[in-house]
């Protein structure tokens, strides 16, 4: 059986994916200022960055429309799977169940899925890594739900972030807080809840602390890490990214270690040197 899998750009495109038509990234919209930047392909980090640091504005994201769903998802695939950002976080879950609605409309019983990631990023690019393994094993449609389903169940994301100023732009510290945080050079160790929204696991002062106690959150909340694929993401920091990945290696045996950098949306909430790991 043919299959599709669709994700919202917040999750990170593998390479070999990005050729691969069984793979589409819809796209979100990033506005920094008056500026509408398209998250897709063209998106240019390095000039991103530069426009959000010159801007005093909060920089914004909006979720794809039903209609761009429903274009990804009107194809000739038998199975269309769906990742997207966590409900909690982002309207792209609500947007790509109306575009499956819209599909289903002019095809009754196409056979179409939307994961709720109840994560981002790297998140949802290891959501629609087991997605695929699922299919290539030869399993049926809804074992292949169930068994993602599962998964997403046992996921954790966790990340740290060289700077407050996304945050607090937008409305998630008060000025305040951020002033103290950034003088003390504080850095908050955050994670993802059962829910798929944001918390606080710790802090630490200095980057390198704050990095070495993510990683001991993510070594004590994952069990059987031989079986399992961990995935790093960074904005704009390839060697802290390498770093992590070997302090990890170190003290445990996973199955495969991914690193990639930041796509648009993940690049607006990280900032210029944020770290997120999924497993």
């Amino acid at each position: 059986m043919s299959y599709k899998i669709v994700i919202d750009s917040c999750g990170e495109l593998l390479d070999e994916w990005k050729q691969d038509t069984r793979f589409e990234s819809v796209p979100l919209t990033l506005t920094v200022g008056n500026e509408n930047i398209i998250d897709d392909s063209t998106f240019d980090q390095a000039d991103f960055l530069k426009k959000v640091a010159d801007c005093p504005e909060c920089p914004k994201s909006a979720c794809p429309s039903p209609e761009r769903y429903r274009k990804a998802f009107d194809c000739d695939a038998d199975h269309v799977y769906c990742v997207t950002l966590s409900a909690e976080l982002s309207g792209s879950y609500n947007s790509a169940m109306l575009g499956r609605s819209l599909v289903e409309e002019k095809h009754p019983g196409k056979k179409i899925h939307i994961f709720n990631s109840c994560s981002a990023s790297v998140g949802e690019t290891l959501i629609a890594l087991k997605i695929q393994e699922c299919e290539e094993k030869g399993m049926d449609y809804k074992q292949t739900i169930d068994t993602v389903e599962h998964y997403i169940s046992q996921q954790n994301t966790f990340f740290v972030l060289e700077t407050l100023e996304t945050l607090r732009k937008n409305g998630r510290l008060t000025n305040l807080k951020a002033f103290i945080a950034n003088t003390l050079n504080i850095k908050p160790v955050m994670g993802s809840t059962e829910e798929g929204s944001i918390c606080q696991l710790g802090q630490a002062r200095g980057m390198n602390k704050a990095l070495d106690k993510m990683i001991q959150d993510v070594i004590a909340k994952t069990k059987n890490c031989e079986n399992r694929v961990l995935a790093i993401s960074h904005c704009n920091c390839p060697e802290r990214a390498k770093a992590v990945k070997e302090k990890i290696e170190k003290i445990a045996k996973f199955k495969k270690i991914i690193v990639t950098d930041t796509a648009g949306v993940s690049t607006m909430y990280a900032n210029d040197g944020g770290v997120i790991i999924a497993v």
